[in-house]
This record gives structure tokens, sequence and C-alpha cells, in this order.
């Protein structure tokens, strides 16, 4: 199992990033996937950010980012994205993808800076 997340970046407040989750050596399409965050100071603390169903792609999103985040997937790239506007400095953090079991390796995570 490899999840490899990229994508992240340096972004002044307001600005937009787009988030990748490359994921294999599992079946990615019968998976209910995640992105989870690592705020600074709150190490191996890592909060749930938004989910995206197998069967039918419904979204669920964390109060906090909801309306400008947006998950997605590509099952035929056994890949999933975020898609992070209108950030702002407590977006700040590594972001990480995982099921939503959090039953997977996690990879190395991407590191997002929002400045004000």
């Amino acid at each position: 199992v490899h999840l490899m997340e990229s994508g992240g970046g340096l972004v002044q407040s307001e600005g937009s990033l787009r988030l990748s989750c490359a994921a294999s050596g599992f079946p990615f399409s019968n998976r209910d996937m995640s992105w989870y965050r690592e705020a600074p100071g709150k190490e191996r603390e890592r909060e749930w950010i938004a989910s995206i169903n197998q069967f039918d792609d419904r979204t669920d999103y964390k109060k906090s980012v909801s309306g400008r985040f947006t998950i997605s997937r590509d099952n035929a790239l056994n890949t999933m994205y975020l898609q992070m506007s209108r950030l702002k400095p407590e977006d700040t953090g590594r972001y990480y993808c995982n099921d939503e079991h959090m039953s997977l390796n996690w990879g190395q995570g991407t590191q997002v800076v929002v400045s004000s």
C-alpha cells in the first residue's frame, strides 16, 4: 500500500491550491477516502477534513472548509484530489490522505502554508 500526496506550497490568504493523492497497492475504487490535516504544533493529531464515498462520490466536509474545499476522485487514475480555494492562515498544515478509517499506511503528506 502506498499513498503519495503532492501539490502543497506557500500561498497567500484567499489563494488556491490543488492537492493530489496517488494511491497504489489496494483497490482504490472500493474505499471511501478522506483528507486529513496535521496543524502546526499538533504533530500526530490528524484532523479529518473531507471524505468522498466509494459508491456515488458523495462528499462530506469539516464545517470550517465547507464551501471552500472540494474533494474529488478519479478511480481510473487511482487518484484523489482536494481543490482548496479562498485559503485562510488557519488552513496551514500538513495534509494527508487515507481511507475513512485511517487504516492504510500513511504517506509523507504535503505541506500547505497560507500567509496572511
